[in-house]
This record gives C-alpha cells, sequence and structure tokens, in this order.
C-alpha cells in the first residue's frame, strides 16, 4: 500500500499522509477498539497528534469513535475502530473549507498573519511533547523532533543549511492548493506551527522566516539561535 494513498473500495480514493496511513493500519489489525494512548504508543506518535489523525478518519468516514462500555467505576474512555474498506465514504469537500475559512480570515481581520501566527504557534505546543523539567534540548535532537512534527502533519521535511544556519526544506505542503492563493495566511500558519513547537521543547533555536514556494513545491524555512 502507497503511504499516501488509502483506496477505499466502491468508493473514493482518500489521500492520507504516511502518519494517518499507520494510524488507519492499526485500527484495521486490532481485534477490539483502541484508545488514543494505546494508538500514540503503537504508531510512535504524541498523543496528541495520535488524536488529530484519529479525529481526521473520523471526518474522513475512516474511522468511528464511540465511549467504551465499562462495567467498572470511573470515565469512559473514547475508542476509536476502523470502518469496513468496503463501507461508502462520501464526498468531503475539506478543500473548499479551508479556501472559506481562510477567505474570510484574510478579509475579515485587520492584521491576519498575525492571527495565523498565533493560531500556528498554539497548534505547535499542542502537537509537541514538553521535556522533562530542567531538561536541556540540543539544536541537532530539536530539528529532528520538530521534523518528525511536520511529517506527521504532511510535509516531506529535509535539514539543509549550515550548523550555524539551519535551514528546513519543506515539500509536498498539506495545503498547497490553499497556500498558493492565501500564503500569507497559511505560511503564516506553518511559520507559527514551527515556532511554538520549537518554544515548547525549550529549544536553543527557532524559526525565524519561512520562504514559500522557492521552486513550485518547496518552501524553505529559516531557524536562528535564540
Amino acid at each position: 500500500m502507497d503511504a499516501r494513498d488509502v483506496t477505499v473500495p466502491d468508493s473514493e480514493t482518500v489521500q492520507l499522509g504516511p502518519s494517518r496511513t499507520r494510524t488507519l493500519q492499526v485500527l484495521q489489525d486490532a481485534d477490539n477498539p483502541l484508545g488514543v494512548q494505546e494508538v500514540a504508543e503503537l504508531v510512535g506518535l504524541h498523543v496528541n497528534t495520535a488524536r488529530f489523525h484519529l479525529d481526521g478518519l473520523v471526518e474522513a468516514g475512516l474511522a468511528t469513535r464511540t465511549r467504551e462500555d465499562r462495567s467498572e467505576p470511573g470515565r469512559p474512555r473514547i475508542v476509536y475502530t476502523a470502518e469496513p474498506t468496503g463501507r461508502q465514504v462520501g464526498q468531503r469537500s475539506y478543500r473548499l473549507l479551508s479556501e472559506i475559512l481562510v477567505s474570510f480570515l484574510a478579509a475579515s481581520v485587520r492584521r491576519p498573519t498575525d492571527g495565523a501566527l498565533e493560531a500556528g504557534r498554539a497548534w505547535g505546543r499542542y502537537l509537541t511533547e514538553r521535556p522533562a523539567p530542567f531538561q536541556q534540548m540540543d539544536a541537532g535532537t530539536s530539528l529532528d523532533h520538530l521534523m518528525q512534527i511536520l511529517a506527521d502533519v504532511g510535509f516531506d521535511p529535509e535539514a539543509a543549511g549550515t550548523k550555524q544556519r539551519p535551514q528546513i526544506r519543506l515539500r509536498h505542503c498539506p495545503f498547497r492548493e490553499v497556500a498558493k492563493t492565501h500564503s500569507d495566511v497559511v505560511c503564516s500558519i506553518h511559520l507559527g506551527l514551527m515556532q511554538g513547537a520549537l518554544a515548547e521543547m525549550r529549544a536553543p533555536v527557532t524559526a525565524d522566516r519561512l520562504e514559500p514556494f522557492i521552486e513550485p513545491s518547496l518552501c524553505l524555512s529559516h531557524l536562528t539561535r535564540r
């Protein structure tokens, strides 16, 4: 199976990134419904990232989310189950929804790039596992963690630049079509996501700026030391 395509028989082909594909495969291989923590451990993702992909599978009609039946006291878990592969998946218009929301933000907010940056920072912090108290993260480890987060979101990141001036080459933008029209908003979200993730790690580097589409399918992130 290709890491970016999951074919649902008698339906449409659903485009998935590598991490979401692995998440779906874990659900399909499981004998019982799985909780978020179990999926995160099996796929090797942060819990919040695993939840992000599980909810995306539910929205795509490829998984169901239910509350676990419990005979013991305590709050029941939310568990996930893969849908049968032959289930009809209806048309999804996430690109249209993205266009609507991004264009509204660009037209209605006085400084949309500032709002997009802050939203990206919040999600970057949310998708990042915070290091233990007093743990010092070096630049190399921080960049490795950041590239894994970017890959989980859907990018194809590659380290570039030098040790003094590190860069990240970003291919396969998961929002490329919308970013072509509204690069100021979408690219600000991506820059903020990197800044928020590195801040949550207490990394000695931060994302300084993002050059969009220096090639048709390539953006370049420039990092600086704090």
